[in-house]
């Protein structure tokens, strides 16, 4: 999104106490050149990390420090300068925000001038986390982030690189032209109101007799992930999905199926007059010819075993072109090997506009995993490698890039 893109905000970015509170500075460079306000407030220990000076004379406003101030930005003072600020902010942005400022937001904490702010601001926040992998990957964090995402945060970041120990790994505070562009987003929902998105997530299961099936790993969490990015975007989003232990989330209607047949039906129901449509499921090729009308008994069974003879499934996605000519259709690619030819043949084969694929051979972005990294082939362009990620992470940067196809389309205006 350029600066042209975004009307102007009123940004309050909160720095703590990490040592990717350097990234602040940029981060304000970045927003100030999109033409937005940017108001700055330091944790007690951001400070050693970042000076107020730098921070005021790039904002052109003095920096909040404390929870009390006896004149801060705007003529406020005493007990009502948080007040004001969370008044004043249209998008409160933490960037970095560590363990724990995390934790204190969850828990609704507020024992210092962001914190307190944090608490009374009624409108989006958008909070990059940055801290060491093995702080990142604590359950007590997880659920910390849990609760938040819940709420509403939107989470950008962290990614994989390097830290500041100087090893490599998950917790490299997302950069400032993402974070950025983050905070565009949530400031205007994102841009998608009025538009329809469907997705499709999770496995099917191809019945063999009543109680066995064909069926693979997928978990459905980057379609669940992707289904909450677009309702937070403003869209009217309808998911389809497999058989998956997954919450619903919030402003998405849900279809649960089992098939591949069923999802194909429900597909077809649902995409006449959409403009995105996004098919994360891992659809099962095929299915047994025949299905057993009661349990298959092993003690029945020839000592030299016995043949499952298989036909194929619809292949969903290669068909909604005709049902939906002017939709921005994407698919998504597990491989094992040969992952851009793969993915480039069926980019051509399914007249996609977008195809995400992953290695799913890596045991740490496998189905089941909560992190994935992907490497998006597109019609037109060049395509984008994106590094590991939470799911929920990844979402927003991929709803990014088909924004872009919707409005190449015309379904989304500049």
């Amino acid at each position: 999104m350029s600066a042209s893109a975004a009307p102007p905000l009123r940004v309050l970015l909160g720095v703590s106490g990490g040592i990717a509170a350097y990234k602040a500075a940029e981060l304000v460079r970045q927003l100030r050149g999109r033409g937005h306000e940017v108001r700055c407030a330091l944790t007690r220990h951001a400070g050693a990390f970042v000076t107020p000076l730098t921070l005021e004379v790039l904002t052109g406003h003095t920096v909040y420090q404390e929870e009390y101030l006896a004149a801060g930005p705007g003529g406020a003072g005493g007990e009502e300068a948080h007040i004001a600020a969370a008044r004043w902010a249209a998008v409160l942005c933490i960037a970095p925000a560590t363990a724990n400022v995390l934790g204190r937001l969850a828990l609704g904490l507020a024992d210092d001038f962001l914190t307190t702010t944090a608490l009374a601001f009624a409108g989006p926040v958008v909070v990059a986390p940055a801290m060491h992998t093995a702080m990142w990957q604590q359950p007590a964090v997880q659920e910390h982030l849990g609760v938040l995402r819940r709420r509403g945060v939107r989470l950008v970041g962290p990614v994989e690189g390097a830290l500041a120990s100087g090893e490599t790994g998950m917790g490299r505070m997302a950069e400032p032209e993402v974070i950025a562009r983050e905070i565009e987003a949530a400031a205007g929902g994102g841009g998608l109101r009025g538009l329809r998105v469907l997705v499709t997530a999770g496995p099917t299961h191809e019945p063999l007799d009543p109680v066995r099936y064909l069926g693979n790993r997928s978990s459905g969490k980057m379609g669940f992930a992707l289904a909450a990015e677009a309702a937070r975007r403003g869209a009217q989003v309808a998911l389809v999905s497999g058989p998956v232990a997954l919450p619903t989330p919030h402003g998405v209607t849900r279809l649960d199926v089992t098939t591949a047949s069923e999802m194909e039906r429900a597909v077809q129901a649902e995409v006449a007059g959409a403009d995105l449509v996004i098919m994360t499921a891992a659809v099962a090729d095929f299915r047994p010819r025949r299905v057993a009308g009661e349990k298959i008994k092993r003690s029945r069974l020839p000592a030299a075993g016995f043949t499952v003879e298989l036909e194929e499934n619809p292949d969903i996605l290669a068909g909604l072109r005709r049902l939906a000519p002017g939709a921005v259709l994407v698919g998504f690619a597990a491989e094992t090997g040969d992952l851009e030819d793969n993915a480039r043949a069926k980019l051509a084969a399914k007249d996609a506009d977008f195809l995400v694929a992953n290695d799913v051979s890596r045991r740490d972005i496998a189905f089941d995993s909560d992190a994935n990294e992907v490497t998006v082939f597109r019609r037109n362009g060049p395509p984008l490698f994106l590094p590991r990620r939470p799911k929920a992470e990844l979402a927003p940067a991929l709803f990014d890039l088909f924004a872009e196809g919707l409005r190449e389309r015309g379904r989304l205006h500049p």
